[in-house]
């Protein structure tokens, strides 16, 4: 490892304004593994046991040849300070990677970028040393400016079983879509949209940023594709086992609170007032769907809520002890399914169940969160948590 120190100012040898070298030191791994850091003095052991170059006057700028400059060395070297923030967006690829890296090494992990061929879809191959929560982690970074489709999320997952990897991460300068949240549900998977990045970087004294810097657009990505032919809205079908009659309903919400009564979308109230919402004709094998555009929601919005209550009508007498093998399909335009979103099952006793919810995320991104809360007082009792008065 060489490192060099440096100042900025007026070389008093050339009189331009530069970049002065006032420290250099090289060390071998033996040379500092002999080192007790606690006790050295910083001075006495650049000067000495690691024959490094120190400034006589560094307050007077007097400089010191580098050991070895990064024109030297070519790639890999890290470099802070020099130049305007970096952007992440027009970063050359493998520059990227190596900055990915050295954020996790930053985060006390070892990790090193892979080869360019035959890395089996892995950019950096990282190891977390804890001996009870750590392990091996492949990782993937996507330098992308649209959203990554939920293909590159199973892709990873299957990288992860390939490789016998404990967890995967995927770090991109863009963001994902629910459908990319949904799939990683439960699976050891992290998702790291830009502006997460941006943040973790500058928490560890790294640099990056995406574009000229101007807010990033809070429009939200389709889950995976345009649904009926409508750019930006989502088909989210209910499936389920069982010949109970159910309805199924949405809130959008603003934490836990409903925004108002008409935002809550059910058979009497099949739409929201803008339209971002509503009820369908569900395609064959789904018995409920309900239609939504993430990026059309307003902005004062942070949740959608997806409940399920037994029809009184139909089954007066039942509850939801036959609600079991549940889910909610995330579909493409075509109608076939995309990801699966598994939902807890109806317990004996209970007449309506939060299946979950999407959540916006910092950045604009929507992630699913799972419900399972269960009412005994049906569909009135459930919406009377999220504020809705029911006469």
């Amino acid at each position: 490892m060489v490192l060099n120190g440096f100042v900025e100012g007026v070389d008093p040898a050339t009189g331009v304004p530069g970049r002065i070298c006032v420290a250099s030191v090289a060390v071998d791994r033996p040379a500092f593994d002999g080192l007790n850091l606690e006790l050295v003095g910083a001075v006495e052991c650049v000067t000495g046991p690691l024959a490094g170059r120190l400034s006589a006057k560094p307050e007077e700028r007097v400089a010191v040849t580098p050991l070895l400059a990064p024109e030297q060395v070519g790639a890999g070297v890290v470099s802070h300070g020099d130049g305007e923030e970096p952007d992440l967006l027009a970063m050359d690829p493998i520059a990227f990677e190596h900055l990915v890296a050295e954020l996790f090494r930053a985060r006390g992990l070892q990790a090193v970028t892979t080869q360019r061929s035959n890395d089996g879809g892995v950019d950096v191959q990282a190891l977390d040393p804890d001996p009870i929560s750590g392990g091996s982690i492949v990782v993937q970074v996507k330098r992308y400016r649209n959203t990554v489709p939920p293909s590159a999320v199973r892709d990873l997952f299957g990288t992860v079983q390939d490789a016998g990897a404990n967890k995967g991460v995927l770090v991109t300068t863009s963001r994902f879509g629910p459908g990319s949240y949904a799939f990683a549900n439960g699976k050891p998977l992290t998702l790291i949209a830009g502006t997460e990045l941006v943040e973790l970087l500058r928490q560890h004294g790294l640099r990056g940023r995406l574009g000229t810097g101007e807010p990033a657009p809070t429009l939200v990505q389709p889950v995976a594709a345009p649904v009926e032919a409508d750019e930006g809205f989502n088909l989210l079908g209910m499936v389920w086992t069982g010949s109970v009659a159910l309805d199924v309903c949405a809130l959008v919400c603003a934490g836990s609170r409903v925004l108002a009564d008409d935002w809550f979308v059910f058979f009497n109230n099949p739409a929201t007032p803008d339209g971002s919402v509503a009820m369908v004709t569900p395609p064959p094998g789904d018995k409920a769907a309900v239609r939504v555009g993430f990026d059309a929601l307003p902005a004062g919005a942070d949740r959608l809520v997806l409940v399920a209550a037994v029809d009184p009508e139909v089954n007066p007498d039942a509850d939801l002890a036959g609600f079991v093998d549940a889910g909610i399909v995330l579909r493409d335009d075509a109608g076939a399914e995309l990801d699966r979103l598994e939902v807890s099952d109806g317990r004996p006793g209970e007449t309506a169940l939060v299946l979950g919810s999407f959540r916006r995320r910092a950045g604009g991104d929507w992630d699913f969160v799972l419900g399972g809360k269960g009412y005994t007082g049906g569909l009135a009792q459930l919406v009377g948590d999220f504020g809705i008065e029911v006469e």
